[in-house]
């Protein structure tokens, strides 16, 4: 059992999140702190703290989580955007959960920081 957060807490419906996407095995949420004019978040309802932490049994799992962001940007309306997961803190990983960004609704530059 990972150790509590508020990823976990949404998922629980302890914490309200602008919810605008779900099924069977992710959630994704408006960010609270939007860096792009449009940033979901989606979350697998697996507990995985981070990414160095997927195992085999969760390649499905993640393709599944690619698949919604396809979804998600589609149903946003953005025909450019940026996928994000940052492993651990000094990646920048806030939240011990792992979980995609989906970015977009501005143009982004390379490298980014």
């Amino acid at each position: 059992m990972m150790e509590k957060n508020i990823f976990l807490d949404i998922v629980e419906g302890k914490i309200p999140a602008e919810i605008v996407y779900q099924d069977d095995h992710c959630l994704a949420f408006r960010d609270i702190s939007p860096k792009a004019p449009t940033h979901i978040l989606v979350i697998p309802l697996k507990e995985i703290r981070t990414h160095a932490d997927v195992t085999e049994e969760d390649c499905e799992l993640l393709g599944r989580m690619q698949l919604a962001a396809a979804k998600i940007a589609k149903q946003e309306g953005l025909d450019g955007y940026r996928l994000i997961i940052n492993c651990e803190e000094s990646a920048g990983q806030t939240v011990p959960h792992l979980h995609l960004h989906v970015m977009g609704g501005r143009d982004f530059t390379w490298p980014p920081g």
